[in-house]
């Protein structure tokens, strides 16, 4: 077993200080020993177009490096319209260009679906396993990971306030940590 396991987080939020970032910022002090936890912005990324399989942009180079490098990926996004968010979208696009070359194959992976309603993004959470079944990303199936209501969980600083939630992130970390050094390449 490895020392450290890189996680990479892509948060589908751009907003600074959204309920999505601030969520991934408690799954990060939540985080077990093996696992370390990066945030890898997404919101500088140009839209995907094939036109730059060739010759592409340096963020793209970049990005993909960073996923590249992580041993895992998970994923802390907010439900539009029963969707995720377009610029996450075009992140899964982007990191699986040019064609059998994605930098998402094979690693493992989680997700953590929020909303202001009360069923916690649910269908973000299941659209987006969609897409990571077809980019060859293992993803955890339980426990599932829906935080519904989520401005109510968060004081003005940004601090998780809410009790159920500090109590079952933690496990959620817990099962993923294994989940991680069960699947990661080595």
């Amino acid at each position: 077993m490895k020392n450290t396991y890189h996680v990479a987080v892509i948060v589908g939020s751009l907003r600074h200080g959204s309920h999505s970032r601030q969520l991934a910022h408690a799954l990060a002090e939540f985080a077990p020993n093996p696992l370390k936890l990066d945030l890898v912005e997404i919101g500088h990324l140009p839209h995907y177009n094939q036109d730059f399989d060739e010759s592409p942009p340096t963020s793209f180079v970049e990005f993909r490096e960073r996923i590249r490098s992580a041993d895992a990926v998970l994923f802390v996004t907010p439900e539009y319209n029963r969707s995720v968010p377009g610029v996450l979208k075009n992140a899964l696009d982007i990191g699986s260009r040019p064609y059998g070359q994605s930098a998402w194959d094979g690693k493992p992976g989680a997700v953590v679906s929020t909303s202001i309603g009360p069923l916690g993004g649910f269908g973000a959470n299941h659209h987006l396993r969609q897409s990571l079944v077809c980019l060859n990303v293992p993803t955890m199936a339980q426990p599932e990971a829906y935080i519904g209501a989520v401005a109510q969980l968060f004081d003005a600083n940004g601090k998780l306030t809410d009790e159920r939630t500090r109590d079952a992130l933690p496990k959620f970390m817990q099962a993923f940590a294994k989940w991680v050094v069960a699947h990661a390449r080595r």
